[in-house]
């Protein structure tokens, strides 16, 4: 190579590295982002890939966010500091039309950045006084879980001749859908959010008119969890009644079931009825009697029950006495 050919060579090679540093920090993230519409509205990179299959239309989604403008060290809108985000759902609490579409192309577990444009984000007016006019935003985006809630929508739509001609496997994963929105509010502590879906999926099932013994069976078997986390949700509401009610129809479908027996135990233990809990705790034993949970219960039954009778008979005792002195 020529004297003049290295130095143009060397020229080059230094014109690229400063046009490289005269890059904005959201160019250069372009040149590693595919773009999702076609457009270059909207542009991706996965982080972080996800299972199973991208995130249905009407979905419920529980993610983390974080919004960011160029240059930007915090995010001017993120939900990161909640242990427990909300749920929500596309079309209705997801607001920005970027946000939504990248939506659709993640699926479970997956983390992902995306570029949006104005038009696919605040729009050219921006939102004064966080968000600039014009501006480009960078979302980073984890989906923790989503609920095909979109399905559980449409079915509850239909009157009752069309969810009594619809598919029983249709109904049962509407069901387990309004059963795992219950479990997810259970787990945030939202109990009466809980036995909302729970009694849904209960009448949903109830509201089946059933042809056969299978279908009866599948129904039953589907009926049983959601009595038993309603149970579970009562006891923690302090409705000990509305316990023992859904505990005994749990046992109704299945007489020995160690949760049911437990929990008919924790509820009259909370009505102080100590005969009828250790009835059912005892019955729970014998299917469990290894179970911690089933015998440090027991032990507690027993030691208020015999608190009750010395206080019982003290009262006794004191009656008696003053009748004597009389």
């Amino acid at each position: 190579m020529s004297g003049n050919g290295l130095i143009r060579s060397i020229q080059s090679l230094l014109d690229s590295e400063q046009r490289l540093r005269d890059q904005s920090q959201f160019d250069r993230l372009r040149h590693q982002m595919s773009d999702v519409l076609g457009d270059g509205g909207i542009l991706k990179e996965v982080v972080q890939p996800g299972t199973g299959t991208p995130i249905p239309s009407n979905a419920s989604v529980l993610i983390y966010y974080s919004g960011f403008l160029e240059y930007a060290d915090e995010p001017f809108e993120t939900n990161t500091n909640f242990k427990f985000p909300r749920m929500m759902k596309l079309g209705r609490d997801v607001t920005l039309a970027g946000l939504e579409v990248g939506l659709l192309t993640m699926k479970k577990g997956e983390f992902s950045r995306f570029l949006f444009n104005p038009q696919y984000a605040f729009g050219d007016l921006g939102c004064p006084p966080r968000i600039p006019a014009a501006s480009v935003v960078l979302y980073e985006v984890e989906v923790l879980d989503f609920l095909d809630s979109g399905q559980v929508d449409d079915f509850i739509e239909l009157d009752l001749e069309a969810q009594n001609a619809a598919p029983l496997s249709t109904l049962l994963e509407v069901v387990n859908t309004l059963r795992s929105f219950g479990n997810r509010f259970f787990r945030q502590g939202r109990f009466d959010s809980a036995k909302d879906r729970y009694k849904q999926a209960v009448m949903l099932l109830g509201n089946r008119e059933m042809q056969s013994d299978p279908e009866k069976q599948s129904i039953r078997a589907a009926e049983l969890p959601l009595l038993l986390n309603l149970c579970f949700t009562a006891l923690r509401l302090d409705s000990p009644h509305k316990a023992l009610k859904y505990g005994k129809k749990a046992l109704e479908i299945d007489s020995g079931n160690t949760k049911a027996l437990f929990r008919c135990g924790q509820a009259y233990l909370e009505l102080q009825e100590y005969e009828s809990a250790q009835h059912c705790l005892l019955s729970a034993q014998a299917k469990k009697p290894f179970d911690s949970d089933i015998n440090n219960l027991l032990m507690k039954v027993a030691l208020c029950y015999r608190d009750s009778l010395d206080k019982e008979k003290d009262m006794y005792s004191k009656m008696f006495s003053g009748m004597r002195g009389k």
